[in-house]
């Protein structure tokens, strides 16, 4: 462990007694580390541990002194006058020589020698940092404010007034500090500063962008240290690069920061890009990563990748010497872990590789392994590599006798569509093949859950063109259907999740292009079976039943008369039509159970609960009982109640049999009937009076006088309609 990671560690526990014996102990250095000092220091500040610390910084001088690279001493000094709090006179000649060194032609030297708490020497840490500062704040030049307000430009500063007046990037008005405040909140920033140049020369930093992307990167990188995609794009998206320009670019820029030898690419989005000390070349990089490879595949993915990103390290004899010893070498036979599909596959990798980087050596060597295949299948799910894949595809086209039956097996079951592509495309070609490619096709229609990637490519297929098996209108309407039972289908696994939306948004996208382009000569009952399967798919927002509904009408009116006839009739049943004799007594109902029959069953209660022992007492029981009866009956009844409509004379149809008519009917016998049509609460046998709701009732509604109807097998005819009222 360095002398860095155990500080870093004290630090965080705040050991201040551990971390003292390890100062004296590296204080005894004889060789000191510019570098590590300065990041020892810096942790030290930013810790709890920084005001005790204050108390012996002048032990850092010593160190300070074997430091070699000035600029890092001169850093180390600073951090020493931020850290100390002793205020001693040694500090103050200390950093009062230095600063006569570096600005001893300063036109204000001593006044600001005064500013910085040099001249009293009553208090003057942070001195070197404030003087800086100070000696920066010109007219124009930029600074950052550490408490939120971003990058500042100032526009004046007064020794005489000790303030400036600053414009920061956050901020709408001016802002007037005080030297006091400056020196708490601001840090100094070079004119060539990413945040110096994004705030006062925009243009000139996305003309960069534009021209050497890469350029920006490092500048970013360089002064505002490791970041990741995302926090990159909070810096430079709008700002710099434009919001609908921006995934364009990053995906170029991307592809070549991948090509840079300063920058340290991540290997997952959560791990940041960072910029590298020195230069590391491909060839360098290449060599560590084949000494890193454990197994077979490590060393084809290893090898693949560079050769393909970066070619010109093949131009490196110790280079190709190296790979080709190790590809010679390689034995997937022997890992334990591989299944033998994956060893052949390995074998086949390696061979490829072998005969693209020494063309001529290996001749045939990749031909001879796949004419041994056994397993095809399985073997190209061992291969790691696409374009190797579509290799053993190429050759097993070419020279197995039985290529039709493969492809056809793996038609479905591979992964990747421009491998699919590929077998589809050498499959239709094939005379000898159409028939057997329209009979697996048919298979996909008919099991589409087994397949579902398969499916969907080949959904998108045949909308793409009309010359291909099923793409005709009737098999695109199949086709659909099937679409939707294989959407309702996966929506709730989390596997098919990227599936699903994008599924969603082939049905989606365009205006719901693809839905109107298939339904447009549909039938009613195809599109009724449609929306019925689309109301099933809970993926979908009301938003999109609506439209699909919409859709549907526009290619079958009917559709929509039927619905609102649905509609009117549901909001028609929901209505409970009734008399006023009828309505009033409902209502005395209602009262005579909350007033009467509720207030009797409480005293029930108290009687029964006055008995004493309520687990053997029949009396309670009972009486709880019959209270949630009586609470059952009048919710229901208050529940119907407010359905309840009294039947008026408008209400009441002319010509033809609805609420509130009396219908005189002669049945086959040549007898006489009449039945009156009304609210289930006037309903009664002996009378004749029919509730609505009934079935005789539901049988005669809308009939007109002369009209013939059946009901349980007998005919009546409509003599004579009549109202009620």
């Amino acid at each position: 462990m360095s002398y860095l990671e155990e500080f870093e560690l004290l630090l965080a526990n705040q050991q201040f007694s551990n971390f003292v014996r390890l100062w004296e102990e590296y204080c005894l250095s004889d060789q000191v580390d510019g570098e590590e000092l300065k990041h020892i220091l810096i942790k030290i500040k930013n810790s709890p541990l920084a005001i005790p610390f204050g108390q012996i910084t002048e032990t850092v001088i010593p160190l300070m002194q074997k430091v070699k690279d000035k600029i890092d001493a001169d850093k180390i000094l600073t951090l020493i006058l931020d850290l100390q709090t002793t205020n001693s006179a040694y500090l103050a000649d200390y950093a009062l020589e230095y600063l006569r060194a570096k600005y001893s032609n300063h036109k204000d030297f001593s006044e600001m020698s005064r500013l910085v708490g040099l001249r009293s020497r009553h208090t003057f840490q942070g001195a070197i940092s404030n003087f800086e500062l100070l000696a920066h704040m010109k007219k124009g030049s930029f600074v950052f404010h550490t408490g939120g307000w971003g990058v500042g430009e100032v526009i004046e500063t007064s020794l005489l007034r000790e303030h400036a007046i600053l414009e920061f990037e956050g901020i709408t008005a001016l802002k007037d500090l005080s030297f006091e405040n400056a020196f708490k909140n601001l840090t100094p920033l070079p004119h060539d500063h990413f945040l110096a140049k994004r705030f006062g020369d925009p243009d000139t930093l996305e003309k960069k962008g534009k021209e050497d992307p890469v350029g920006l990167i490092h500048l970013l990188l360089r002064d505002l240290g490791p970041k990741t995609a995302a926090e990159i794009k909070d810096e430079l998206a709008t700002l710099v690069i434009s919001e609908e320009d921006w995934s364009k670019w990053w995906q170029s820029c991307r592809a070549k920061l991948k090509r840079d030898t300063l920058i340290r690419c991540p290997k997952s989005m959560r791990e940041p890009f960072s910029l590298r000390a020195k230069e590391y070349s491909h060839e360098d990089r290449f060599q560590e990563a084949l000494k890193g490879a454990k197994t077979s595949g490590d060393l084809i993915a290893t090898t693949y990748n560079f050769t393909r990103d970066f070619p010109e390290i093949l131009k490196n004899e110790n280079v190709k010497t190296l790979l080709k010893s190790l590809l010679e070498e390689a034995s997937p036979d022997l890992e334990e872990t591989l299944s033998d599909a994956q060893k052949k596959g390995n074998e086949i990798e390696l061979a490829f590789l072998l005969e693209d980087i020494f063309p001529g050596e290996y001749p045939e060597l990749s031909k001879k392994k796949v004419a041994d295949l056994k397993e095809i299948d399985k073997v190209i799910e061992g291969i790691d590599v696409l374009a190797y894949k579509k290799r053993v595809l190429i050759s097993t086209r070419e020279h197995h006798p039985h290529w039709i039956s493969i492809f056809l097996s793996l038609l479905f079951t591979i992964s990747g569509n421009s491998l699919r592509d590929y077998l589809f495309k050498e499959l239709l070609c094939a005379s000898d093949a159409k028939e057997l490619l329209k009979t697996k096709l048919h298979e996909l229609l008919n099991r589409v859950s087994l397949y579902p990637e398969a499916f969907v490519w080949y959904f998108q297929k045949i909308l793409e063109a009309d010359d291909l098996p099923y793409a005709d209108s009737a098999s695109r309407k199949q086709f659909l259907e099937a679409f939707m039972i294989l959407f309702h289908f996966i929506e709730t696994d989390k596997e098919h999740r990227d599936l699903l939306k994008k599924m969603h948004n082939i049905l989606t996208k365009k205006r719901y292009e693809t839905v109107r382009t298939i339904i447009k000569d549909a039938s009613i009952e195809y599109l009724q079976e449609l929306l019925l399967l689309v109301s099933k798919c809970h993926s979908f927002s009301k938003h999109d039943i609506r439209i699909f509904q919409s859709l549907a009408e526009v290619v079958a009116p009917s559709l929509g008369k039927k619905k609102r006839e649905k509609q009117a009739k549901e909001k028609e049943e929901e209505i409970i039509w009734t008399t006023q004799e009828g309505y009033q007594k409902l209502q005395e109902k209602m009262h005579h159970i909350g007033t009467v029959e509720t207030v009797e069953n409480a005293k029930e209660i108290e009687a029964a609960r006055a008995l004493g022992d309520l687990r053997e007492n029949s009396e309670y029981k009972f009486a709880l009982e019959r209270r949630a009866r009586l609470q059952a009956e009048l919710k229901l009844l208050t529940k119907q109640f407010q359905k309840a409509r009294v039947i008026q004379k408008e209400d009441i149809p002319r010509g033809s049999i609805g609420i509130g008519t009396i219908v005189d009917l002669l049945d086959e016998k040549g007898q006489h009937v009449s039945y009156t049509l009304l609210g289930p609460w006037d309903a009664s046998v002996e009378d004749h009076i029919l509730s609505f709701q009934s079935k005789l009732a539901q049988a005669m509604i809308g009939q007109k006088v002369g009209n013939t109807f059946s009901f349980q097998n007998e005919k009546f005819t409509i003599k004579e309609i009549r109202s009620y009222l």
